[in-house]
């Protein structure tokens, strides 16, 4: 384990800097959205628009980062239930996926923590609480059924997508659609966390711990639902790495492909050739 630490902490870093970033995201919009001293807040009555706005920002930022150089070295599972359906495909070691996950918790804190710092009450008391994620007013088998399909829907089809050629570039997109989509339209049933790293990085700030179980263990469940499923599909692609956007330029911690460098233009007598590096 110290070895692979030695040789894979950036990897981890970077899965701390992306669900850190993303909760920075998180938490200024939903405050700049929400807070009812916010102007934006009082331009817009619509609890509706305001969530798809919500959903719309948090798309781009997971698009973002998935297309970031540190996501794609990463492989940017940024979430504990995606490094543990991986590590049930045995794509990922079991010490990595410890790793992975201590960052990710690690790199929420972080991030919902500086916007505490940064904006105060306004974002750590109601009505944002640093945007906790609690059971809305249908209740807790309410959250929890949406919280198992959100992740059911989310894995499986990202195991389609980086699965199948030609269809691998548009998992970042199709990730950062569901989170848009989810947001809308499951927020009031569950927060719409499918996330137990970023609903431990809100609960911490926030105070508010309630049903903390069912973020803790729907969308794990989920995921490895869908991993299930998967794997029983006829005519199914085999699963090639526990990467979201694996790209040849960043090395790749789980299937062991090296980092490759991009070729440079070498003049020779006037005439540009390409050359190694």
């Amino acid at each position: 384990m110290a070895g692979l630490l030695r040789n894979h902490w950036p990897e981890y870093l970077m899965e701390a800097a992306g669900l850190g970033l993303f909760m920075i995201s998180a938490g200024l919009c939903a405050t700049l959205l929400e807070h009812p001293g916010s102007p934006l807040h009082q331009a817009l009555p619509s609890p509706v628009l305001r969530r798809a706005l919500m959903g719309a920002a948090m798309g781009l930022t997971a698009v973002a980062i998935i297309h970031s150089p540190w996501g794609r070295r990463s492989g940017a599972h940024i979430n504990p239930a995606v490094t543990l359906a991986f590590l049930r495909l045995g794509k990922v070691r079991p010490a990595d996926a410890a790793f992975y996950i201590a960052f990710q918790c690690l790199g929420g804190l972080g991030g919902a923590l500086l916007v505490a710092v940064l904006l105060g009450r306004r974002f750590t008391s109601p009505p944002i609480a640093a945007i906790a994620t609690v059971p809305g007013a249908a209740g807790t088998a309410a959250a929890f059924a949406a919280e198992l399909t959100m992740a059911f829907l989310l894995m499986g089809m990202v195991l389609v997508t980086t699965n199948r050629p030609g269809w691998e570039r548009f998992t970042g997109a199709g990730a950062g659609l569901l989170v848009a989509l989810f947001i809308t339209a499951a927020a009031p049933l569950s927060g719409m966390s499918i996330n137990p790293a970023r609903t431990l990085a809100s609960a911490v700030p926030s105070g508010l711990w309630t049903g903390a179980w069912i973020y803790a263990m729907a969308p794990p469940l989920g995921m490895l639902l869908a991993v299930e499923v998967y794997r029983r599909l006829p005519g199914r692609r085999p699963v090639r790495c526990a990467k979201l956007n694996h790209d040849s330029r960043s090395r790749c911690i789980f299937c062991g492909q090296p980092a490759r460098r991009a070729p440079r233009l070498i003049n020779q007598g006037g005439v540009h050739a390409h050359g190694p590096v």
